[in-house]
């Protein structure tokens, strides 16, 4: 194990939704870190974390390869958490290989990149095939990177699972499409956790997929978030094509294009079980931000068998 007390450690993307889990971590163990993003502002909340100058906040785009080469200087470690669904070939390949490029010219020995389970060359979605792209990027310049694969993250700011219960709020009839691909989301925590760990653990040139401890169908899915909630829906099935083009779509279409391949591990991968870390189950944690959608908030009580 080496210790991160003291190291700084680059964090692009770091007031984000993973960010904020991954900064936390890093500087519960001591470490300085350096957030990286467009706009370094939005992650000023991030500072009362550590302690007096623990905390370093810069200006970065991972499109522009001048910004990320000041960024990660002198870095002990770089974590790239960058991630979009509008402008993927630009932030998964191009960013992935700014990022990765920066790390070998300066001879850091140390760069964690967070992809997608669903990485895949073949996929039916853009978001798929650019961050298998993006990983053939890092992997031509870094071959010792390790590479995270997470399923569907969720957590109390994520957008899955308060997407899925807003439109069962909102909606009497709720529309449903692949309701038979199986996932297998993975809380928010245990991948900071994993990064963390697999930085601490000298891992070097691995690719390792993340999930939690249960499979589900995009139905069944559902119709858990609706009895949390305590709501009674119908749901609809209907083709992708058509929710997508709904006003005011909280989803979009290459969004359901990633629900047409299953997001499980595949036989034999050790995930996060490699990394000495257990799990969390959604249901363990989800009451927590779901109140919010009951009807009376968190004095109602109402579920449905």
């Amino acid at each position: 194990m080496q210790k991160l007390d003291g190291q700084l450690i680059t964090v692009i993307g770091g007031g984000g939704f993973v960010g904020r889990y991954v900064v936390e971590q890093a500087l519960a163990r001591g470490a300085r870190v350096r957030i990286a993003q467009r706009n370094p502002h939005q992650a000023t909340f991030l500072r009362p974390l550590g302690g007096l100058g623990q905390t370093q906040f810069v200006r970065a785009d991972v499109r522009d390869a001048a910004s990320i080469a000041r960024a990660v200087q002198g870095s002990f470690a770089v974590i790239n958490l960058a991630g979009s669904f509008s402008d993927m070939e630009a932030i998964h390949v191009d960013g992935a290989a700014h990022i990765a490029d920066a790390v070998r010219q300066q001879g850091i020995t140390n760069l964690i990149h967070l992809s997608a389970l669903g990485a895949n060359p073949g996929s039916g979605a853009a978001y798929g095939r650019s961050k298998a792209a993006g990983e053939a990027a890092v992997r031509s310049a870094c071959p010792h990177a390790v590479i995270l694969r997470p399923s569907i993250i969720f957590g109390r700011d994520d957008h899955f699972t308060n997407m899925l219960a807003a439109m069962i709020r909102n909606l009497l009839m709720v529309p449903m499409v692949h309701g038979q691909t199986q996932v297998q989301p993975v809380y928010v925590g245990d991948v900071a956790e994993a990064i963390i760990t697999a930085l601490e653990s000298k891992l070097t040139g691995q690719t390792l997929d993340l999930g939690g401890p249960q499979i589900y169908t995009m139905r069944d899915l559902m119709h858990w978030i609706a009895n949390a909630i305590g709501r009674r829906r119908k749901f609809v099935n209907l083709p992708s094509g058509l929710i997508a083009a709904l006003p005011g779509a909280p989803i979009q279409k290459d969004q359901l294009n990633m629900l047409q391949d299953d997001a499980v591990l595949s036989a034999g991968s050790s995930g996060l079980s490699a990394l000495g870390i257990t799990p969390t189950a959604l249901e363990a944690v989800a009451g927590e931000w779901l109140l919010q959608y009951r009807q009376s908030g968190r004095f109602s009580l109402k579920t449905f068998a």
